[in-house]
């Protein structure tokens, strides 16, 4: 069968073909467009990145080399506030972690360009956390490099705080990218330490005819509890996930110093629950001294009163917070 146009006759076969080939050099040259724009995109990328290791974005910037495709990078990007109008100084504390972060991706042998870091600040890019229905910041977030960001892809940073080495172990999960940390040398704890070793060191010589002091028992129970205190109060813990002091709602200001979750901290919070531990203890030594002096009775009775209530006034506290962090707990004093 035969198709006649104004004097041209075209075999059905023949226009399938030809239409076929017209479609194939229509999608090689498609084709053809997105590979000069993903290498265009990857070459602007590259040069941002030579120049400092987080690329700064604003809104035109995050929609055309984050969000538009093509691509076959990763970005990480954190969004934050970092403008000293916004009094955010969580969001200075995760920038400095950041930087150290993106700073050992870009000066490690194993630099590539399949992951960038980038930051959008909410004065740059306030069009960016409207899109997102972002309401807090800082936020990290991983985009792909295929597909849409899953939930996976929202650093939890309340639950496990903002330090470097657990922000590399979140990007190693999505993206398979193995991040070495390297922080600047830091040389406060030393001179801390030599300043301590120097100020014992120079007591005990002025001290070297009467050295008693150093068999003081009361001294080295007070310097034992200090120690006890703080650990269990979660200093370690924040040492490790660095955590943010408190949380400021960024809807309504309002400042939070004990966090919700049972798996997490706020720095705050370490030292309200270490006060009321040494409060508790003073509790403690107090009744066994009403109990155990030999003194006025009625001194003793008032030692006793006066331990008595900071043992159940501040345990009822501790007892409060831990209700507050383990939801379901059945049971309280005093305070709920």
């Amino acid at each position: 069968m035969a198709v006649a146009f104004k004097g041209f006759q075209f075999n059905l076969p023949f226009a399938s073909i030809l239409l076929i080939l017209l479609l194939c050099l229509q999608s090689g040259g498609g084709q053809k467009k997105k590979e000069n724009m993903l290498a265009e995109k990857v070459e602007q990328m590259m040069e941002w990145s030579s120049r400092r290791s987080v690329i700064r974005m604003n809104g035109d910037k995050f929609r055309r080399f984050v969000k538009a495709p093509p691509r076959n990078y990763s970005v990480i990007v954190m969004f934050t506030a970092l403008q000293p109008q916004r009094q955010c100084s969580v969001c200075r504390q995760a920038n400095e972690e950041y930087q150290v972060l993106a700073n050992s991706w870009r000066y490690s042998s194993a630099f590539s360009n399949k992951l960038f870091f980038t930051v959008v600040d909410y004065d740059e890019g306030a069009d960016v956390f409207q899109q997102l229905n972002m309401n807090s910041a800082p936020t990290f977030m991983h985009f792909p490099a295929k597909g849409k960001p899953k939930r996976a892809d929202t650093f939890d940073l309340q639950r496990i705080g903002f330090a470097s080495e657990q922000l590399a172990k979140w990007i190693a999960d999505r993206t398979d990218v193995q991040i070495r940390v390297f922080r600047p040398p830091n040389y406060s704890g030393t001179i801390a330490l030599a300043l301590l070793v120097s100020l014992v060191g120079g007591l005990l010589y002025l001290r070297r005819n009467n050295l008693e002091f150093i068999y003081n028992k009361t001294g080295w129970a007070m310097a034992a509890l200090c120690v006890v205190f703080a650990m269990t109060s979660g200093q370690m813990w924040n040492h490790i996930r660095g955590p943010p002091y408190a949380h400021k709602n960024p809807q309504n200001g309002q400042v939070s110093y004990i966090h919700g979750s049972s798996q997490a901290q706020f720095v705050a919070e370490s030292h309200i629950i270490l006060l009321l531990n040494a409060a508790i203890t003073m509790g403690m030594v107090l009744l066994n001294e009403a109990a155990t002096s030999k003194g006025d009775v009625g001194k003793r009775r008032i030692i006793c009163l006066v331990g008595l209530g900071l043992v159940v006034f501040f345990f009822s506290f501790l007892l409060s917070i831990f209700r507050s962090k383990y939801h379901g707990y059945p049971y309280s004093f005093l305070i709920k």
